[in-house]
């Protein structure tokens, strides 16, 4: 069976992450996010105007009452899901009073204010959460295949496609008003999960050639194994690719983003395994062996006791 030569695009696979990665830097430091109520604090407002179908109408009588609104979508037939600023008790009873001059049969369905005290911990725990992960990851897969250098590729993996997914979303959210909310943390570990799943499924295959096949060297080990394990991956992230891209094009405005960062996601992840989690492990390979042949053959060392081979010629010559 012929093995298809991937590892010889590595060059290209460090390119294009390279890039990607600073794309994504620059974006986080020249723009940073739109963080939803859930991080900043603000106030959640369900409504229902039996008579309204018009959103822009629901838009415009908060506007009239000096009250930005961050998001506004739908939450069922004429029901609106509402987030903004937090506001007083008087500002509640005002905006209130505008909605039923507007449907008379205005209904208040629920009215939360979030402070951004939870913001601050869910951020924390999010955090904490990729940390512990992380930690977890490099000792299971070093201590399951006997190798640190697997742990260290997938968790560079797993970063590369965190760091990309979270620089997307401050260009979405520069661009397209994009908020970062509790569904794009749980999009973001959904993500590092299914990164790492595609990365030791290939971990694995390699392990397994390299007891049957132990003197191959590890570049053609990782292109047989990769070749044979490329297209199921490939056909499974597929599957949930164009799942996620029919709620992106087809979804509510409560789901598209959400699926919007998952289809990120799946992709990098489904890119990373082969592009950059085995690309590390053969660095470390190679930087391993060329470690050990220097441990191994010394380089011999030249004392003052021993006098160089021109001095002894000479005092041959003189005698």
């Amino acid at each position: 069976m012929n093995y298809l030569n991937i590892m010889k695009f590595r060059p290209l696979f460090y390119a294009l992450s390279g890039f990607l990665i600073a794309l994504s830097l620059f974006s986080i430091a020249k723009w940073g996010f739109r963080p939803s109520i859930d991080f900043k604090g603000g106030t959640i407002y369900q409504i229902k105007l039996p008579h309204i179908s018009d959103q822009s109408k629901v838009v415009s009588v908060f506007r009239s009452n000096n009250i930005p609104i961050s998001s506004i979508s739908s939450a069922g037939e004429n029901a609106y899901l509402v987030k903004f600023i937090n506001i007083s008790q008087p500002q509640k009873l005002k905006l209130d009073e505008s909605l039923k001059k507007l449907d008379k049969d205005f209904q208040s369905l629920q009215f939360e204010t979030l402070g951004p005290s939870l913001g601050k911990e869910l951020l924390q725990k999010t955090l904490f959460a990729v940390l512990l992960s992380a930690i977890a990851l490099l000792v299971f897969i070093g201590t399951r295949f006997s190798d640190f250098t697997f742990g260290t590729g997938a968790i560079v993996a797993m970063f590369h496609d965190a760091i990309i997914l979270i620089g997307s979303f401050s260009l979405l959210g520069h661009f397209l008003g994009a908020e970062l909310d509790a569904l794009f943390v749980t999009a973001l570990l959904t993500t590092l999960s299914a990164s790492v799943h595609d990365t030791v499924v290939t971990f694995d295959r390699i392990r397994e050639l390299k007891r049957q096949k132990y003197q191959i060297e590890w570049v053609e080990l990782v292109n047989q194994a990769v070749t044979e394990t490329i297209v199921r991956s490939f056909n499974t992230s597929m599957t949930v690719v164009i799942m996620l891209f029919a709620l992106v094009v087809l979804g509510g405005s409560t789901t598209r983003w959400f699926a919007l960062a998952l289809l990120i996601g799946v992709v990098c992840g489904t890119y990373s395994s082969t592009g950059v989690a085995i690309p590390v492990v053969l660095a470390l390979k190679k930087w391993q062996a060329g470690r050990h042949s220097k441990t191994k053959n010394p380089a011999p060392k030249v004392t003052s006791k021993s006098p160089p081979a021109r001095a002894a010629v000479s005092h041959r010559s003189n005698l």
